[in-house]
Formats: C-alpha cells, structure tokens, sequence
C-alpha cells in the first residue's frame, strides 16, 4: 500500500498529465435571477467541492466524466439537489445555470438550464444525512455534541460541558467513529466520559452523518453511524479567487468567546488553506450555582497546500489541537476540587488522487494521517493523576468505480491503522495494536429501488509490550481478531414523495486497548478501571425501517431499529469500592447479550411562504441478558436489566417563521423521566426546555454578513442530563444566550 501510495503522489507530478472534463456552474436566485455569492457546492460520488463567488460561479476542473448528485446550499435558500452530466470533453464550455429558491417562498418545481436536470424519486434517496447551512449555525455549540443534540435520536454523554461527545439511539463510545475529512482524530473520546472529541465544530462547512453501507468505509464497528465534521482543509479545487469566513461566537453560560478564520488563497494550481480557532470560557452557569472547574480553553489551528491538475490533486496539512479544560469534583471524594485536564494534538496528513479515463476505475485516492496525541490529568495539588499518550498512524487507498453488472457506481478500498498507546498513572500495559481492512461499496438503481451495499474485512492484532500475569485481570497477552462487517439498504420509491426504505448492518468490533489491559485508577472519570484480556469481540446485528415523506411542503420520516448484540462491550459499575483506591468504585469491562430497540419520527411542514412547523420524538429500549451465575450471586430474579446511560424519552416541537432577510425560531422540548437504569445508577427526573433564536443576514461591498442570536434554557430550568457521569451532584447548564457573527469573503 506504501508503494501504491507514493507511485500516485510521483504520478501526478510526473506522469503527462490526462485531461479530464471541467465543469462550471453559475448559481442564481430563481425569482430576482441576481448571482447568489458563496454558495457551497458539492459533487457526492467523487466529493468535490467548491465555493461560488461573487458572481455566483463555481468551478471544477478535474472532473471524470459521467453523472454525479450535485448539491447547492447557501444560507436563506432551501438546498438544491440535482443529477448532471458531465461530457468527456475537455474544452471549457459555457457555464451551467442553477437556481436557488428562496427559504420564504414555496415551489414545487425548480427551473434547470443546461445539462443539469432536477431528479425526483428514489435516486436522491440514502440512508446518510447532512446538518448544513442554516442548521449548522442555528445550532451551533462549544463542543460537537453540542451542536448535534437537535437531531433526532442524538443525545450527549458527558463529564461536564467540554468533555462531551455524541450518543446515537443510545450507541456511542467506538460504535460511533467521529472523523474530521474523512479521517479518524485520533484521541481517546470513545474510552472515556472525561475524554473530550478534538474536533471544533466551529469551522464546519457541513456535518456528515453515514449509516448503513457507507459507514463501512471507515470501520466495522460504527453500527451506531460515522459522525463526518468536513473543513475541507486540503482542496481538491481550485477557488477562482481569495475566499474565507469569519466568525466570532460569545455566550453567557460560561462568558465563552471565541473566533475563527478561515481562508482559501489560490495562486495558478496551487491552494493554500488556512484554519485557525480559539475559543475560552469560565465555570459554566447552573440554576442558583456555578459549577466548579468547568472551564473550557481550546485551540485549533490548520495550514493546508495542494496543487490541482486535470489528472488530480496532491496535498498535505498541519494541525495543531490545543485544549485545557476542567472535570469538576468527584461525588465520592476521591478529587474533591477537580481535576484539570491539559490535552494536545498534532496531527499531518498527506493526500493525493488520480483520475483515470475510459478505464473501470475512474479515480484512485490514496491518504496517510499521523497523529500525536497526549492527554494529562492534573490533580488539583499539581501532581499528575494519570497520563495518556496515543500515536497513531494511517494509510489508506480508495478506488472509485464506474458502473458494473447491477451498479451504476461505488467504492472500494484498503486501510490499514498502528496505534501505539500509553498509560502513564496506572499499571496498564504500554501496547501496540496493528489493523488492517478491505472494503467495498456499491450503489445502484433500478426503476423507483435505490440499493446500496457493504462489505468490509477487518483484522486487528492487540499487542502489550510484555507478557505477564495480573492477580487482577489474570494473564495479559497478545489477542487476535477477524472477521467480515456487511450491511445493505434498499429503498423503494412509492411514490415521486414517499418513500419506503429498510438498512440491515452485521458489526464487528474488536476490544479496545483498554478494555482488554486496563488496570489502574482513572480519577478523572470516578473509576478504578479493570480490563478483561480474554474478552471476545463484540458482534452486531442492526435492523432499521423507516417511511419518509419528502416534498418542499412537507418533510418527514417514521423510523423503527433494532440493535442485537451477542457480546456487547461496556464496563460495568460492580458497586465495589477499589481495595488500593477505596474513593473510586471498580469498573468492570465485560461482554453481554444486550438488545437496543427504538423509534424516531421527526417532521416538518410550511404552512405558509415565511412559517413552518415541525417536531421529533424517539425512544429508546435498552437491556442486557442476566446470566444464571450472576442471578445467583447477587440473589436478582429476572433475566434481563436495563443497560445504563440510556437516554430517555424525549421530543421537541418548534416554529420557524422567514421574513426577508430575518429567521425567527422557537422549539419546546420535553425529556422524559428515566426510570429504566442499570446497576448503581441514579434515575432522573423528567423536565421541559424553551430554546429560541433570531438570524439575520445581509451583503455589503461583496460580502454577506451572517448574525444568530440564541437562546437556550431561557426559563432557567434546573434539569440533569441521564448521561451526565456527574448528574447526581451537579445539573446542567441555566440559561444561555448567544451571539454568532460571521462573514464570508
């Protein structure tokens, strides 16, 4: 794969290069027929993507020929989906013409010109989604989990308000891959509730979100779906000028500010992106009470270069991820003024693509990330708790494919990760663990049935540095572990609007490092953690059904899932006090027979021009299989029990009304009382929020100017998060009002 790999880099620079097709668009305003500037364009199948300018043009100039999803959005237009086809040709031609309708107005046809032609039906239908545009901002928070809580089925897990990370349907820790472009971030958020994700959403063009076959691109064991934050910090195109945001965001829940640019500096083939962000913030508020060393300071900053040809691209960036944040007291004493965490991250990535003609392949992409990644905990006397360094190195080469036997496109590829991990604090053992996979992934349609399918093989080989036995965890040694992760999704248009669609997914996931090795106190997180190096690897069967309506009036989406798990991976709460660290209770990782089942609909629907009404609802049902030997140990009768951190019932109604340039919202949202929880775990009351915001936009000499004002909590409700490891002692966040302010040049 290394030689693949810097073959495709020497190639681009080298090899005469192979004139592809280029494609312009220009995007307009269907009812003033104005250029619509800034607008952010996307070709899916080969994820191209570009940023309209001034004049509303946009360009792509290494395009393979053939028929890809096209899609428009632009804060104040409803976002435009269509199929073009782009000629094997290589002479410019004129630009195609787009037309953006505007949020207030109601259509239910789009007029094309040119060679892009509006597709209804089932071909724009998938089991992955998108949070973009107006969304985004609207939502937009400190932290990812934050800004994704809105979303049907998404909840958050926490340790306080920096370390916070998403759960979906009740799935989260390594069920849930979060990746930055594409790219896994190379922390530890999956392991722990004080490991915070070292991603800032603040920067996000978009939010992916893969389910179903797509998701095999990244790994076996996302049964709960890959979380996507795309900065395009590494361009594959070539802006036709300077280009860039600015934003600056200011709460009031923890006086939080921060800032970010970001810009796009073109010189002939050549790209040089920028990403830079900081952000801080004190003890966060709650109702009558400030919570103690919940504070939040952190730093992201990205340098990015590619040069772009007709045959391709190649291009590198640097990161740096800086952050400082606050775990607040330990209920049971064990860290009574907290703990500080310090966590840096220095990442480079390198990537290069090749575009091939009249071949099968269309276009081969071949990536390398290294990460350096370290996480300190800090005891409130300045001594160092615990200690966590993880280095961690991928390559990867992906095909995209043209149309075969049943297909009309897809992807395959190969991917191979080394993790090299240390614990420092604890007598967990320093170790190694080497993965390698092969994946395919194809698509097709055939009348109104669109269909995707996935495969991935997966082997992973965990490694300690020495062999020995534990009077603990009992004998520590290498583990092996392989097998085959598929999943298929169908959906069949019923009619032009509605759509019925059913996606079945089988994971595989290995042990983690630390759920096999772990033996230590972990202060930050109130456990004594105890690994089981003779765990098996957890398997998943996934079944989702869902009836989705989807015109421009009304939107919506019935969805019914089932998760079956025959060794499902968590670590258990024993209620035992550690004999070596009697403030912290042990925490026992081990497999079970667990089943997740759940239901989510959300809706939404314009009622006039300017207003639309919508909600969401889900639920989910989670329990494990008692073991006869464990029944008669501890004297429990029945043979299952909830699981714990399950998010209750909750749902949410809002009303958005567009006048002009203005967007005024208000969503009420109930969560239900928890009831159901696991062994040792506090049940939570039920309670109600009132969220409110008001954006506004305008453009002045070339630039369109973006202000949200948002409040959230505005009745200052006093409520506990059923995912908070710290719900019993503290609640969560009072009242806030915040202020985002962003340009784009």
């Amino acid at each position: 794969m290394i030689y693949l790999y810097r073959l495709l880099l020497i190639s681009l620079f080298f090899f005469p290069a192979i004139l592809q097709a280029q494609f312009r668009g220009l995007v307009h305003d269907a009812q003033t027929r104005e250029p619509v500037p800034f607008a952010y364009v996307h070709l899916a199948e080969i994820n191209r993507t570009a940023t309209a300018d001034k004049e509303g043009l946009f360009f792509f100039q290494n395009v393979p020929p053939g028929t890809y999803t096209l899609s428009i959005h632009r804060i104040g237009y409803k976002t435009y989906t269509s199929q073009i086809r782009v000629e094997d040709e290589t002479g410019m031609t004129e630009p195609d013409l787009f037309l953006l309708t505007p949020e207030s107005v109601v259509s239910e046809e789009i007029t094309v010109t040119g060679q892009a032609e509006e597709v209804a039906g089932s071909r724009l239908q998938h089991a992955s989604s998108k949070i973009i545009g107006e969304n985004l901002r609207r939502n937009l928070g400190s932290t990812l989990a934050e800004t994704m809580k809105n979303e049907p089925g998404f909840n958050e897990r926490s340790l306080g308000p920096a370390p916070g990370r998403p759960v979906i349907r009740g799935l989260g820790d390594e069920r849930v891959l979060i990746l930055q472009d594409g790219e896994r971030t190379g922390d530890v958020s999956s392991q722990s509730a004080d490991h915070a994700v070292s991603v800032d959403p603040m920067g996000a063009e978009e939010i992916e979100i893969a389910r179903g076959p797509a998701a095999l691109a990244y790994g076996a064991n996302a049964i709960g779906g890959v979380i996507n934050v795309v900065k395009n910090q590494i361009s594959t195109s070539v802006p036709s000028d300077f280009s860039g945001t600015l934003s600056l965001l200011g709460q009031t829940v923890n006086s939080e500010a921060a800032a970010s640019v970001d810009a796009s500096i073109p010189y002939r083939d050549w790209v040089v992106n920028l990403d830079l962000n900081g952000k801080n913030g004190t003890d966060y508020s709650a109702p009558g009470e400030t919570i103690t060393n919940s504070y939040l300071k952190n730093s992201q900053n990205t340098i990015g270069i590619s040069r772009v040809g007709n045959s391709g691209y190649v291009g590198a960036s640097a990161s740096y991820y800086v952050s400082r944040y606050g775990i607040p007291p330990d209920p049971n004493g064990g860290h009574p003024n907290g703990v500080d965490i310090e966590m840096d991250k220095l990442q480079f990535d390198v990537r290069a693509e090749r575009i091939f003609r009249n071949s099968f392949i269309s276009l081969l992409e071949a990536r390398y990330s290294f990460v350096n990644y370290d996480h300190s905990e800090i005891e409130s006397n300045g001594t160092l708790g615990t200690r966590f360094g993880n280095l961690s190195t991928n390559v990867s080469l992906k095909g995209h494919n043209r149309s075969w036997w049943i297909f009309d496109n897809g992807s395959f590829g190969l991917w191979g990760e080394l993790l090299d991990y240390a614990v420092i604090g604890a007598r967990t053992p320093e170790s190694n663990q080497y993965s390698g996979a092969a994946y395919m992934i194809q698509e097709g349609n055939s009348g109104n049935l669109h269909y995707e399918v996935g495969t991935r093989f997966e082997y992973v080989l965990s490694k300690p540095d020495e062999q020995r036995v534990s009077p603990r965890i009992g004998l520590i040694e290498q583990r092996e572990f392989a097998a085959l992760a598929t999943s298929a999704s169908l959906i069949y248009g019923l009619t032009n609007t509605v759509f019925l669609g059913t996606t079945a997914i089988h994971s595989f996931r290995p042990p983690s490092l630390e759920e096999l090795y772990s033996e230590g106190p972990h202060l930050a997180a109130y456990s004594f953690e105890i690994g089981n190096p003779q765990l098996d690897a957890e398997r998943g069967l996934g079944l989702e059904l869902f009836l989705r309506h989807n015109s421009n009036r009304f939107q919506a989406q019935l969805t019914g899932y089932s998760n079956l798990f025959s060794n499902y991976l968590y670590a258990r709460d024993t209620g035992e006090q550690s004999i070596s660290d009697p403030s912290l209770n042990n925490y026992q990782f081990v497999g079970e027979e667990a089943r997740f089942l759940g239901v989510e609909f959300s809706g939404e629907v314009r009622i006039t021009p300017g207003l639309t009404a919508g909600g969401m609802l889900s639920y989910t049902f989670a329990e494990r299989n008692v073991s006869e030997e464990e029944q008669n140990v501890t004297g429990f009768t029945g043979s299952t029990r909830p699981l714990p951190m399950i998010p209750p019932i909750q749902g949410s109604l809002f009303v958005r009304q567009e006048i002009d340039n203005f967007t005024v919202s208000t969503r009420f949202s109930s969560t239900g009382r928890q009831t159901r929880v696991g062994e040792f775990e506090t049940p939570t009351d039920g309670f109600n929020l009132l969220n409110a915001s008001v954006q506004y936009r305008f453009s002045t000499s070339g630039l369109l100017h973006t202000i949200s004002l948002r409040g959230s909590n505005l009745l200052n409700t006093t409520y506990r998060n059923h995912l908070s490891r710290i719900k019993e002692v503290f609640p969560a966040p009072g009242r806030n009002v915040s202020l985002l302010y962003r340009v784009y040049f």
